[in-house]
């Protein structure tokens, strides 16, 4: 029987959704990691992007205990987190035209390599105009968004476009637009938003596929053991020395 308490409720939202990405985006985390294996295969870089809570998501792939040690954060100053101030500076900055081409002219990502850009909505400049840019580069782009957005808003960039029309593969995260599961008459807004947590699991999805992978064509996946398990740091630091010129979070 379902919990009818709004935690048990909003639990229960998020296992829903769980549930249609696990099924409706099969094909597509199957493609998106088998593009990273080809990437981690051919010598490419891994980067993961995302601008404000999207940024989350994006973060839970770097550096990270069970993980590819080759995933790298591309970071843009203010707009990966609440930690700037005011953190509406960061909303803000995904709005701003040509800073997203700036943070790739600077960064090590070439030609060969994949990058994900995470953006619930995709509507703001900042994601479009990094996928954009990325591709011209000659880089592989995987978009995780929510579909929604593109036919129940408008776009703020130039162009009309969202992220989903300037990706290689898209993942929908299937989030209803305004990210909030729950009402209740006597609260005036909708709330409970889910989108970090299905968009993270939706990730490591991708993540498991491009290790598994990897694996079955041969290939020891470059994985990360938790620092808090004896000789994890052992085994990192010979990961990291493997792959140092294809990790950019130590320098």
């Amino acid at each position: 029987m379902s919990d009818r308490r709004p935690a048990g409720r909003f639990l229960d939202a998020a296992i829903d959704l769980l549930h249609r990405v696990r099924d409706e985006e099969a094909d597509s985390v199957a493609a998106a990691g088998a593009l990273l294996a080809d990437t981690v295969s051919g010598g490419g870089r891994l980067f993961a992007f995302g601008a404000g809570h999207s940024s989350l998501a994006a973060q839970d792939v770097v550096y990270r205990a069970g993980g590819l040690a080759l995933m790298n954060l591309l970071a843009v100053p203010g707009a990966v987190g609440v930690d700037v101030m005011p953190a509406t500076l960061g909303s803000a900055l995904e709005r701003v035209d040509g800073l997203a081409g700036a943070v790739l002219e600077s960064s090590p990502a070439r030609a060969g390599d994949a990058l994900v850009i995470v953006s619930l909505s995709g509507r703001n400049a900042l994601p479009v105009e990094m996928a954009v840019n990325a591709r011209a580069l000659g880089l592989k782009v995987i978009g995780v968004t929510s579909v929604a957005y593109a036919t129940e808003t408008t776009s703020r960039h130039a162009s009309g476009t969202y992220l989903k029309d300037h990706c290689d593969l898209v993942l929908d995260s299937k989030i209803a637009v305004g990210d909030a599961e729950l009402t209740l008459d006597n609260v005036p807004a909708p709330f409970a938003p889910a989108s970090t947590v299905v968009t993270a699991a939706l990730l490591q999805a991708v993540m498991a596929t491009a290790a598994a992978t990897l694996a079955d064509r041969g290939i020891e996946p470059p994985l990360l053991r938790s620092g808090n398990v004896d000789g994890g740091h052992e085994w990192n630091g010979r990961v990291m020395e493997r792959y140092a010129d294809r990790i950019f979070y130590r320098r």
